[in-house]
């Protein structure tokens, strides 16, 4: 069984073993490959306006997302998230229990939708999981991301209203 809660700072170390491997890899975030664990708490923990992280039932991690707002000022009521999965829970629907309790999440906050701004092309599963949420891809940015193998790959913009 799998449940959402809010982060706590015990966590961090966990969630830093997930995220690093990701970033690091470079295939999905646009962030410096050798982001400093300091650089990615700020950017993953303090900055957003609320962050979770999905449990077992022993409260070990298997994912986590953060939710903010996608703009500031006038573009402030759109919400954006960041998620990452570990590798030993992927293909248990983490991922989409994250998106479904960030769109509740985000409407609570007074969010009127919801926009990832950078879905790289080649991350199918990604754009597949999203679409099926109720995500649309809005735009397709050419050659917008350095993917280290693929080279210059599109990425997408995708939205939803809440």
């Amino acid at each position: 069984m799998i449940t959402l809660r809010a982060c706590r700072p015990d966590d961090w170390p966990a969630l830093w073993a997930m995220l690093a491997p990701v970033f690091r890899a470079g295939e999905t975030y646009a962030v410096p490959r050798d982001i400093s664990e300091q650089d990615a708490h700020r950017m993953w923990i303090e900055l957003p306006r609320a962050v979770r992280v999905a449990v077992d039932e022993t409260d070990r991690p298997l994912g986590t997302y953060y939710i903010k707002a996608n703009q500031a000022g006038p573009g402030d009521h759109v919400a954006n998230c960041g998620y990452i999965v570990a590798p030993e829970a992927r293909g248990r629907g983490v991922a989409g229990q994250m998106c479904a309790h960030s769109l509740a999440l985000a409407r609570e906050l007074g969010f009127s939708a919801m926009q990832y701004n950078l879905v790289v092309a080649t991350n199918e599963v990604a754009v597949k999981l999203w679409q099926k949420h109720g995500f649309e891809v809005r735009g397709t940015l050419p050659g917008a991301f350095r993917h280290p193998e693929r080279g210059p790959v599109d990425a997408h913009v995708m939205y939803r209203r809440l």
